[in-house]
């Protein structure tokens, strides 16, 4: 059975994160974003789990779907921030822990509220080293399974530049024969990954690490077997692309920190120019934040492996609207436009990825979701913290697309 998940979201009860991402919306925008299996994210907060334990039942084999709805599936997930000294360095890893069963959840957060305080915020920051938090997880069940986040972000991953390691082993020692994949991130895409050992021997997972219902499905992946637990973790372990069909990407510019930069001075650097100034800011001569791009070039070893699951990049169907029509990706007009996209097509994901093109009625929104397709577009990539900037057309284009679409 295909299916597409998104295992890395967060809760209301997570910092920065809208109050209105409850179990109903999260179902109601995995429903119009075609996600089939959704992670509960952040199963560490006591009012979050209690919310899941009353909204919730088991469905078999490790995954849940909301009382009285079973289209959509719930696997138990949550983030965890490990801040810790080790060899002389301060580390802040993000991981995203799997569990199938409330009973596990439990037996782990039991065992995590003895070591640091979990239940002030959705994503709990402990002060525990990354292996010493695998081995409290993996000694609770072996069936949990155990990804280190956004493997590439600068400063809260296992390979960043500001806080992390040069490899997993490093990290987690002895611990390193339960870590089977890494998260992409925003700001990395799975051939950037490939450059780093790690990143070839490991499989790639890829999720949105939404803090609201319309970011999922930024990113996610796409398998085909049953429906459960067991089996797509055995897809994401054994890397079967007959199983692990692909992962679904943000385009890696657009990330956060892709590129070096200071977002106070709004300087964006390439690691090639960064690296001429020292790595120093040429505005303020303060340390630039040195972001995946770079860090990639820093670990990048060998040649590529044979035995890698594929990926597809896309841009968030409301960007493609919004530059097609010149108007806000927050209008009223994109909103119209992406409400009659979604009645006759029924999920972004099958607008993005497989409707054929002549079946788009509108010309220009249909060329813009063919060039996202092929790769045909411009990106200023994201740097220190902001976004990047994408753009589907040429700004000789503009005038004309936008002039066609009020006349169409």
């Amino acid at each position: 059975m295909k299916f597409i998940a998104d295992f890395h979201i967060h809760s209301k009860y997570s910092r920065a994160t809208s109050k209105s991402t409850d179990l109903d919306n999260i179902a109601k925008y995995a429903k119009i974003k075609g996600v089939d299996v959704m992670g509960t994210g952040d199963f560490t907060h006591y009012l979050w789990i209690k919310e899941i334990k009353e909204k919730i039942e088991p469905c078999g084999n490790g995954v849940f779907c909301i009382k009285g709805d079973p289209s959509l599936k719930f696997v138990l997930t949550s983030e965890i921030s490990c801040i810790y000294t080790k060899n002389g360095k301060t580390r802040k890893i993000h991981v995203v822990v799997f569990a199938p069963s409330i009973e596990i959840v439990e037996e782990i957060n039991a065992k995590l509220g003895n070591i640091g305080n979990i239940r002030s915020d959705g994503r709990p920051i402990l002060g525990i080293d990354a292996k010493e938090l695998l081995k409290i997880i993996m000694s609770v069940s072996s069936d949990c399974f155990f990804v280190p986040a956004h493997c590439l972000t600068p400063w809260f991953s296992i390979f960043g530049s500001k806080s992390g390691f040069d490899s997993v082993e490093e990290c987690f020692e002895e611990e390193t024969r339960h870590i089977y994949a890494l998260e992409s991130g925003l700001s990395a895409d799975p051939s950037m990954i490939w450059k780093i050992p790690d990143g070839r021997k490991l499989s790639i997972i890829s999720n949105s690490d939404a803090h609201s219902g319309e970011k999922i499905g930024r990113e996610a992946n796409v398998f085909n077997t049953e429906m459960d637990y067991y089996s797509i973790i055995d897809a994401i372990k054994s890397k079967d692309p007959l199983k692990f069909l692909y992962t679904i990407e943000f385009y890696p510019e657009e990330g956060k920190y892709h590129y070096d930069g200071h977002r106070d001075c709004k300087i964006s650097l390439s690691p090639e120019e960064s690296r001429k100034y020292n790595e120093l800011c040429p505005a303020c001569g303060k340390p630039l934040t040195i972001g995946v791009l770079n860090r990639v070039e820093v670990l990048s070893k060998g040649d590529l492996s044979d035995k890698l699951i594929p990926f597809k990049k896309i841009v968030p169907l409301k960007e493609i609207i919004s530059e097609c029509l010149g108007v806000g990706v927050l209008s009223k007009a994109v909103k119209k436009e992406y409400d009659k996209l979604i009645d006759l097509f029924k999920s972004e994901f099958k607008i993005l990825l497989d409707v054929p093109l002549e079946e788009i009625e509108d010309k220009i929104i249909r060329e813009g979701i063919k060039r996202v397709r092929e790769g045909d577009l411009s990106i200023a990539p994201g740097f220190d913290g902001e976004f990047g900037k994408v753009s589907i057309f040429s700004k000789q284009e503009v005038p004309k697309k936008v002039s066609q679409k009020i006349l169409f």
